[in-house]
């Protein structure tokens, strides 16, 4: 028996790919916590004959703070996950501490495979959205980290298991001209 890596993978199921969202689902956290630090400084820089204890105090006290802010960001962006098997595709998705939803999918089921990536921000983060047509509609995973190098991998272990998913270009691929995506001018 194989080691099992989530806990409704099968007993002969194989994990060949996992993958999740890109750390900026957690800026809001980010900021909240950042906040807290700055709140925490504001008896120090009001009264500066507290001294240091204060300073550092407020510091300390911030930074708890701060972190008690963006567990449950962090919570949600590291527990939500994307595990690709040799059988099926499993999302599962974390909101907050008690909320866990779980999507599972064959891999027969993919037809199509596909990314975007659109604006200035996703562009120069790497982060995109991924588009997967299936049998009963799409499933749609934004704000996914390299999301060319996901559905590359992801096309390379529908083909090692003989599923025939195409890719086919986005609209926002085909209107900018991309490589591979020439448009035919003689219609």
């Amino acid at each position: 028996m194989a080691e099992k890596y989530f806990a409704d993978q099968f007993d002969d199921e194989e994990v060949l790919y996992v993958f999740r969202k890109h750390p900026i689902v957690m800026r809001k956290g980010l900021v909240f916590g950042m906040l807290a630090i700055l709140l925490g400084l504001i008896p120090a820089a009001v009264r500066p004959s507290l001294g240091f204890g204060w300073f550092f105090g407020g510091i300390g006290i911030g930074v708890i703070v701060g972190c008690l802010l963006m567990l449950p960001f962090w919570i949600t962006w590291y527990f939500s996950v994307f595990i690709v098997t040799d059988k099926r595709l499993i999302q599962i998705t974390q909101k907050g501490f008690f909320h866990r939803a779980v999507v599972d999918m064959g891999l027969d089921q993919i037809q199509m495979v596909n990314y975007q990536i659109s604006g200035l921000q996703e562009t120069l983060l790497g982060f995109g959205t991924i588009i997967m047509q299936t049998f009963v509609g799409d499933l749609v995973i934004h704000t996914v980290h390299h999301p060319a190098k996901i559905q590359k991998k992801i096309l390379e272990i529908l083909r090692e298991r003989g599923i025939a998913a195409i890719s086919y270009p986005t609209e926002s691929q085909q209107e900018s001209g991309a490589p591979g995506f020439e448009q035919d001018d003689e219609t």
